[in-house]
């Protein structure tokens, strides 16, 4: 099993980035280049708790599907999505919100952590793939998804 912990500042308010990050549109729209689209359960607007969603998207050349539910939720500081079928063995990513401000601006942020827990399928060999690929690039796409639901929050406020 592998984790890694990520942290974004966004120069918005907890419930703008709250929202956004659970806006079906955004994150396929942040997820533009391995195509992801939701093809089942919720697939557009804002996803709450119990939802469910299944994703189609491409890496490393093939097609995967995965299906997530939102498995907490306490707006605008916290939710968890979970796999419940895909190509993991398990997925379990945790998102929280806090209040900040940024020191420069005096501008009202939310400090947005991510909490990702997975295991490759394949026993030894998966867990060799976490290693030496797969956690790298699934901390990779967190920091693209992070970067968009910037950009995109910080706009809307200005």
């Amino acid at each position: 099993m592998s984790r890694f912990e990520v942290a974004s500042l966004v120069l918005a308010p907890p419930p703008v980035v709250f929202d956004a990050s659970l806006s079906v549109e955004l994150h396929a729209s942040s997820m533009r280049d391995s195509r992801e689209q939701a093809v089942a359960g919720v697939t557009s607007g804002r996803l709450s708790l119990g939802d469910r969603v299944t994703w189609r998207a491409r890496h490393f050349g093939l097609t995967w599907h995965l299906t997530s539910t939102i498995s907490a939720y306490v707006r605008p500081s916290y939710f968890v999505d979970e796999q419940v079928r895909g190509p993991f063995r398990h997925w379990r990513h945790e998102h929280t919100f806090e209040s900040a401000h940024d020191a420069d601006s005096g501008v009202e942020a939310t400090l947005m952590k991510d909490i990702v827990d997975f295991a490759a399928p394949a026993g030894p060999l998966g867990t060799l793939a976490e290693a030496l690929v797969l956690r790298r690039y699934m901390t990779k796409l967190i920091l693209l998804r992070n970067e968009h639901i910037r950009r995109t929050t910080e706009t809307t406020m200005q």
